[in-house]
């Protein structure tokens, strides 16, 4: 399990997580969400026809207003409060709840489906599954999402390397293989876009990793010479105004049994 301040390090950077991490495809959130109708005993969502949607360890609000744009009813979750602050401040009618993946504080079967974007990786999974299985109906939905740097390109490869980005599609679809004993067989889906970024968009960027955010001053500086001398260096890069960032974004499904 990853350490706690690593997890919680992006409350102080809140504003610029939100300005400079990518969103979602929305052919990948479909995907998540296909075939889930809300069931016909739950008058409130069956009367809107919206399903119910947990986005867990929400952050700034990225996949919330990504899932609201859907026309889904949306209630997000998040344990950093400076995280909280920035969902609140940027997403109209949202109020955000504090909780976390082993603690949220929505009734048993509340949800017909429960997401969580870029954020799995740092569950304690082992109390987190039957939290979400608890707050989920059964026959509703858990969807991991991850956007991930498309490592096959060189460039981005070096980048990955210099800012100590780890996760890859092959390592979690590894990694990943069950929800525990309430959920259904794991289904896999990847979707592929681009984020068109100027150079300092990308600087900025890279200081939204949690990495960077826990780094020493010096660290942080070697990273930030290391990103300025791939811009200026790298073919692909040099004496361009912008970069075009290739993700691949990986969906995990799930159904609870």
């Amino acid at each position: 399990m990853t350490e706690p301040t690593e997890a919680l390090s992006f409350g102080a950077a809140a504003a610029d997580y939100d300005r400079f991490r990518p969103r979602y495809p929305r052919a990948a959130l479909r995907w998540a969400l296909t075939g889930l109708a809300p069931p016909a005993q739950a008058a409130d969502r069956a009367a809107s026809g919206r399903p119910r949607v947990v986005d867990l360890a929400a952050g700034t609000g990225i996949l919330t207003r990504d899932l609201l744009s859907l026309g889904h009813q949306v209630t997000a979750v998040e344990p950093d409060p400076g995280m909280r602050a920035q969902l609140a401040a940027a997403t109209a009618d949202v109020r955000p709840l504090a909780g976390s993946a082993e603690s949220m504080p929505l009734p048993d079967g509340y949800a017909d489906a429960v997401l969580a974007g870029q954020a799995y990786h740092w569950f304690d999974r082992t109390a987190a599954h039957p939290e979400i299985a608890r707050v989920l109906r059964p026959g509703g939905v858990f969807a991991p999402i991850w956007n991930l740097r498309d490592d096959q390109v060189t460039w981005v490869t070096e980048l990955s390397r210099i800012a100590e980005i780890g996760d890859t599609v092959d390592h979690l679809r590894q990694t990943v293989t069950d929800f525990g004993d309430a959920f259904g067989p794991l289904e896999w889906a990847e979707f592929t876009h681009t984020t068109e970024l100027t150079r300092d968009d990308l600087r900025g960027l890279i200081r939204t990793r949690s990495h960077y955010l826990t780094a020493t001053p010096q660290r942080r500086a070697d990273v930030d010479r290391e990103v300025h001398e791939l811009l200026d260096t790298h073919p692909d890069l040099a004496g361009q105004e912008t970069v075009k960032l290739p993700y691949r974004t990986l969906v995990a499904r799930a159904r609870r049994t």
